[in-house]
């Protein structure tokens, strides 16, 4: 019969994947991602949005030409105005009056930005009042940062409350560490790359963290119900227990990342991308880098973390050692494993048929014979109830 692929494996729970074994390959990966997201931090820093950075918008008609065409002549209107203005960015976006072009510039004042409509106006041969324009304030993002900040903390609180009480302190310190580095992670991409960050970032920064939490709360369900009552038996250390509880549900968050990033997809590569609905991009790359992100993270990074915890823990520990006593003194020979034939005593003695039937049939320890009583007998003495005394017979 041919062998179950891979696949057929995943869904059973029985690809045995070393994914705890491995634990400090992922850790050092980890390490060097967040060392590199950090040094971009520093180095490169962030493309802050007009929002967060402060600057003029301006909207013009999708029908003046190409989005190309109209950055290269916003450009020339602001170089011909001075001060050093530049396009930050470009984007086609629908509205109910039709399709235009956004604009986004540095921080002009207000003359310039009447200048500077006046000039795009005679560039793109239209009217002035056909540009509309407005100025935001680095005010208002720094606002909606700390407001973010704070939603931040009051969530990450209420998941370690929640977490403790349904599992333990362990699980959830594996399980912030997770949502942490997910952060992390995905504001490294951001920062390499050079995604702009606008609120709809921020939204989506806070919504991944919830598809993140219930990923692991996923898998650390199936590791408590696997290492429940553990230390009662000597079969497997903590760690085999949790590596167990990853392959039965690794096909689980899989399949569920999977289902949450083809909308999600859709929306990024369809919306924003092809149909050019450039609102939908933010919210849209963000959600998308932030799942995958999130589920890579609950397999190999929230559980190694959370036996990584366990393994200092006195209980575990004793148990553990247990385990590995056990299955040295097995590879040995100094004990036989369960269910396992017993060897011979002595290799030259001679087994007659009759013995080696009696050994194959040879009853277990405290367990009773396995032949019948004689019938009417009861407790193997004559019927009638006689006692000791020989013949049964009643007392006159």
């Amino acid at each position: 019969m041919a062998k179950s692929g891979l696949a057929s494996r995943l869904y059973r729970g029985e690809a045995g994947l070393d994914i705890i074994g491995r634990r400090k390959l992922w850790f050092a990966l980890a390490g060097a991602l967040v060392l590199l997201a950090l040094l971009s931090f520093g180095l490169r820093g962030f493309s802050l949005g007009i929002e967060f950075a402060g600057g003029n918008s301006f909207q013009i008609p999708a029908s003046v030409g190409t989005l190309e065409q109209t950055e290269e002549r916003v450009e020339t209107a602001l170089a011909a105005q001075g001060g050093g203005a530049e396009v930050v960015t470009t984007q086609k976006v629908g509205g109910t009056g039709g399709d235009f072009y956004e604009v986004r510039t540095t921080q002009l004042s207000a003359e310039q930005a009447n200048a500077v409509k006046v000039e795009m106006a005679d560039e793109f041969g239209i009217g002035a009042e056909q540009i509309s324009g407005n100025q935001v304030s680095e005010a208002w993002g720094s606002q909606v940062t700390s407001r973010a900040l704070l939603g931040l903390v009051i969530f990450i609180a209420l998941v370690m409350v929640y977490l403790i009480l349904r599992f333990e302190w362990r699980m959830a310190v594996a399980a912030v560490s997770s949502l942490i580095m997910n952060l992390i992670l995905t504001a490294g991409v951001y920062s390499l790359v050079g995604f702009e960050v606008t609120p709809s970032t921020v939204i989506g920064f806070l919504t991944i963290l919830g598809f993140a939490l219930y990923d692991v709360v996923v898998v650390f369900d199936k590791v408590q119900e696997n290492t429940r009552g553990i230390t009662a038996n000597n079969n497997q250390t903590y760690g085999e227990a949790a590596n167990l509880a990853i392959n039965q549900s690794l096909m689980r968050s899989l399949n569920t990342s999977v289902v949450a990033l083809l909308p999600v997809g859709g929306l990024l590569f369809i919306g924003a991308g092809l149909l050019g609905a450039g609102t939908l991009k933010d919210l849209g790359l963000v959600l998308f880098v932030g799942m995958a992100v999130a589920f890579l993270t609950s397999i190999l990074l929230a559980t190694p973390l959370l036996v990584l915890l366990k393994n200092y823990e006195p209980r575990i520990q004793a148990h553990n050692k247990r385990v590995l006593a056990r299955r040295g003194a097995v590879a040995r020979g100094e004990v036989t494993p369960k269910g396992a034939p017993r060897a011979a005593e002595s290799a030259d003695e001679p087994v007659d048929a009759e013995s080696a039937a009696l050994a194959g049939a040879a009853p277990k320890v405290g367990a009773r014979p396995a032949a019948k009583r004689p019938t009417g007998a009861r407790g193997g003495r004559p019927a009638g109830g006689g006692g000791n005394r020989p013949g049964g017979g009643k007392r006159r």
